[in-house]
């Protein structure tokens, strides 16, 4: 009951990290693989694993990819999305002075900041409207982020109810 209970604890923990911009989701990873290792007779077995690894991996791709589709949707050119996605990522790495969320602004600003600056170097005449397509990207990283969160309440009611249906079977 102990290892359930720690694993329910880390796992609220890690979704709560996740809306800051902190790796929540590998949090939610890493205790599910902690379990399963504590614990290899318990009802989370290596098939939750590997969904929950596979859930984690699709997060962080829609994460980086979502701000650049929305800056194409926004009148974008290829090159403004790629620079949402890297100045979406370069943000989040380098973060800014703001304790606790400067990976989350520093994402947020890095996606306008990259898709603006790229659909600059666009020639006049095939470009979108610089401020829109950054904005399109800045309102895409938002939704990433929002998509990121639903992840991380997959991943919980998923390695939840394996963790309760396995302490269920045990005891009944």
């Amino acid at each position: 009951m102990l290892a359930l209970t720690l694993l329910a604890s880390a796992l609220v923990v890690g979704l709560l990290l996740v809306p800051l911009g902190l790796p929540g989701l590998w949090v939610m990873l890493a205790a599910t693989f902690g379990y399963w290792l504590a614990v290899p007779d318990g009802s989370v077995g290596v098939l939750t694993v590997i969904v929950v690894a596979t859930l984690v991996i699709a997060a962080e791709v829609v994460e980086f990819t979502v701000a650049g589709r929305y800056a194409r949707q926004y009148g974008g050119s290829r090159r403004a999305s790629w620079g949402a996605i890297v100045g979406g990522l370069v943000g989040a790495v380098v973060g800014v002075p703001v304790p606790v969320v400067g990976s989350r602004v520093g994402a947020f600003a890095g996606a306008f900041a990259g898709a603006l600056l790229a659909e600059l170097t666009v020639p006049r005449e095939r470009r979108g409207v610089p401020v829109q397509v950054a904005k399109g990207a800045l309102i895409g990283r938002v939704v990433a982020a929002a998509l990121k969160v639903g992840f991380g309440v997959a991943i919980l009611f998923l390695v939840g109810a394996a963790g309760l249906v396995g302490r269920m079977a045990a005891t009944g």
